[in-house]
């Protein structure tokens, strides 16, 4: 029988004409090039070789056959008395184990788990490398005679003394390994199936041409700025933040209260800083993913089509992907990456292959963490040991921005049964806050007379339109829904059932109202409580956090334009916050206000809040630092269980809805175009990203039975689509009972 040459993939170009195959040898050895590029500061060895070997499997007949069989390639191929897929990603972690002993284990985590994501070593890839069906991969593979220089080790220094973090840093270092492995073998497949594509990820500009765009917008953001003390002292801010970013890198805080320019002096720090220490991209970390496009909005702005805008909307579900799937995730590759907290930290956690792909392009950034206090405290001690280890080892700045600083450098905050590792030396940016503080002093803040007595919503209602103008902020969207529909026929809406296209522009007639002196009333959730610059006369905040309330208060006389002081009003809503982390700060403001009779958002009060938010929460309550603790005589680390113990948002809670809003006036049918190449052309990442704003995270149980339903269809696996015209309403957003609330505002 003739030998076969080996491949590694093969396609049709886009007029259905059969390429010439992708040549395996050279897939090899351009990923373990590529590879060794992207780890070149913590183990460009190790990643070399595992780019290597990955695919050292696909040398068997059975794959060769395979591929050309399923490919079209060839189509008198078959496999006598087998059917099915051709395993090829245990022999290359076989032969690192063969040839190195324990040390190889770290080759075997990242080659057997290329696809299928990084495995549990007991009870997950300990077994699958002692199958006899593994053993017969390898040796079948090995039959083929792969070129001698793929297979010599000799110029490999394989070593663990110089590892980044010590046994603490393993787990870490190992999914930043798995991370360069995995980006370098989607590239160099990209490459071939979609050279066009390919080429197109290297026109990002560097950092030093998005200098110059950000230095004129802020110059023209001054010239156009009214002279008033609250510009004085942001100008202020931005100086302070410019000087700072001269010291080394490492970790750092920048406590400004709401209000104060945050976001724009922090990119201001964050540009100088890397251009000044080498840095290679800015991320800018936001806790909600319903406030993330006003964040990115305002960057692309400056900086156009150098910003991208990631969370998981719309990604597939675990255990779901597919090869084209995993082509559209992000890897981070642009210079500006404005992301979630729960796309961040769960990606640094991940063991999967789409969201491990980016964790490489962390080394050398700077992070910004837009208000750090929303830090969940069921997962803060491996995240703060994460950000420990990237600032020691991986050349990553961490910048702790919030107006209500939880002071993670320290224990003293926290229940010292649970010994808290606090972060490293962390540096304040601000010279003085508590004087920056009393100077942006600009709201009087009213408390509940009676803290168990509560504000049914037609009295809330009937208090809200006594004000030209006013914004009511409730806890969660059913509140929101529930107090809107008490307000008059013109108040405006605000909350996550609405997508991110539609909160935009509802977020712009709110501006613009504002601006002209048109009586304004706007019910919303805390998502207008960060990177939502609106400025009202008067606020009302449902009990909640202390530090909400601050964002709240931020929220109100804004500009310091009134003559008098804002009015902030604390009320207690029909039902209390939901149980987890919304009533722990209920609870804990609760007991830190009563009976205050000076300033409630007193800078000093917040220490005395966090450790009653804190106390009696369990830190690391899944067990995520014990799951990923290295055994040194076994090299184990459970990488799966602790991915999937790891979610700041529970995946089987909520699933992603793309919504068909038009815009304003209905008139705006990119939606309608998009959702036509999605199920033409399947995903591709700049559509993924467009339909990140028309989505809407739901409740799973809700989602399957509007599915039921028929009101919605799963377009991709875990990507469901909006079918019925009425199930979004033009005021409020989704419908989640599915059933409509006024004929004249469906989305037709």
């Amino acid at each position: 029988m003739e030998k076969l040459h080996p491949i590694a993939h093969a396609c049709q170009d886009e007029n259905g004409n059969r390429r010439d195959p992708h040549d395996l040898v050279a897939h090899l050895r351009d990923v373990g090039e590529l590879a060794a590029g992207f780890a070149k500061h913590f183990g460009a060895d190790w990643a070399r070789l595992a780019g290597r070997w990955h695919d050292l499997g696909k040398f068997r007949p059975r794959f060769q056959k395979y591929i050309r069989l399923v490919s079209g390639f060839e189509a008198d191929a078959h496999i006598k008395g087998e059917s099915g897929k051709a395993p090829h990603s245990t022999a290359g972690a076989l032969l690192a184990t063969d040839r190195f002993g324990t040390p190889g284990r770290v080759l075997a985590y990242l080659i057997a788990g290329h696809h299928a994501g990084l495995a549990d070593w007991f009870g997950g890839l300990d077994a699958r490398l002692d199958a006899p069906n593994s053993r017969a991969e390898l040796d079948q593979s090995l039959a083929e005679h792969p070129p001698a220089d793929l297979l010599d080790v000799s110029d490999f220094e394989l070593s663990l003394r110089a590892l980044p973090g010590g046994k603490d840093g393993f787990a870490l270092w190992v999914r930043m390994l798995f991370s360069t492995l995995v980006d370098a073998d989607f590239l160099d497949t990209e490459r071939y199936m979609d050279p066009d594509k390919f080429k197109r990820r290297n026109a990002w500009p560097e950092l030093t041409a998005l200098a110059p765009l950000f230095d004129a917008h802020m110059v023209k953001l001054a010239a156009n700025a009214d002279p008033t003390p609250v510009n004085t002292l942001r100008a202020d801010i931005l100086r302070q933040c410019r000087k700072a970013a001269a010291l080394e890198p490492g970790l750092f805080s920048l406590t400004v209260p709401t209000g104060g320019g945050k976001t724009l002096s922090g990119m201001a720090f964050a540009l100088e800083h890397a251009l000044r220490h080498g840095k290679r991209r800015i991320i800018h970390v936001i806790p909600y993913t319903s406030i993330i496009e006003q964040t990115a909005d305002i960057f692309r702005g400056i900086f156009s089509e150098a910003v991208i805008e990631h969370h998981s909307n719309a990604e597939s579900e675990p255990g779901q992907e597919t090869s084209a799937s995993r082509l559209a995730c992000e890897n981070w590759d642009a210079p500006i990456v404005v992301t979630t907290n729960v796309q961040f930290f769960e990606s640094l956690f991940a063991s999967r292959t789409s969201r491990c792909r980016k964790l490489h392009n962390l080394v050398d950034s700077v992070v910004i963490l837009d208000e750090a206090q929303l830090l969940p405290p069921e997962f803060l001690q491996p995240i703060l040991d994460v950000l420990n280890l990237l600032t020691r080892h991986y050349g990553v700045t961490v910048v702790l921005s919030t107006a209500t600083q939880p002071a993670l450098a320290s224990r003293q905050y926290f229940d010292a049964r649970q010994n808290l590792r606090g972060l490293d030396n962390v540096r304040e940016i601000i010279g003085d806050p508590d004087a920056l503080y009393a100077s942006l002093e600009r709201v009087q803040v009213r408390l509940p007379d009676d803290w168990h007595q509560p504000t049914e919503w037609p009295k809330l209602a009937e208090a809200l339109s006594a004000h030209d103008s006013a914004l009511a902020i409730v806890n969660t969207r059913k509140d929101a829904r529930a107090l809107w529909e008490a307000m008059p026929a013109d108040t405006l809406h605000l909350s996550a059932l609405m997508c991110g296209a539609h909160r935009s522009q509802v977020i712009a007639d709110i501006k613009a109202r504002l601006k002209a002196g048109t009586p304004t009333h706007v019910i919303s959730t805390q998502l207008v409580e960060a990177g939502v610059d609106v400025d009202f006369p008067v606020v009302y905040r449902a009990l909640a956090g202390l530090d909400s309330i601050a964002q709240a208060a931020g929220r109100c006389n804004r500009e310091g334009k009134l003559a008098h002081k804002g009015e902030v009003v604390v009320f207690v809503p029909p039902k209390p916050a939901p149980p987890g982390f919304l009533r722990l700060g209920e609870n804990a403001c609760r007991d830190v206000l009563r009976g205050v009779s000076d300033s409630p958002l007193a800078r000093t009060r917040f220490a005395a809040y966090f450790e009653r938010m804190y106390y009696g929460c369990q830190l690391d309550k899944a067990g995520i630092c014990d799951l990923l603790t290295v055994d040194g005589r076994e090299l184990a680390v459970s990488f799966r269980t602790a991915a999937e113990k790891f979610r700041l948002i529970d995946d089987e809670d909520s699933l992603p809805i793309i919504v068909r809003y038009r815009g304003k006036d209905g008139q705006d049918a990119n939606i309608d175009q998009w959702l036509a190449m999605l199920r033409r052309d399947g995903p591709q990442r700049w559509l993924m990203r467009k339909l990140q704003r028309y989505t809407v995270n739901l409740h799973r149980g809700q989602t399957l039975a509007l599915l039921n339903q028929g009101d919605i269809e799963e377009i991709l696996p875990g990507l469901y689509v909006q079918v019925s015209d009425w199930l979004y309403d033009r005021d409020t957003g989704l419908n989640p009972e599915g059933i409509p609330l006024r004929p004249n505002n469906i989305i037709v």
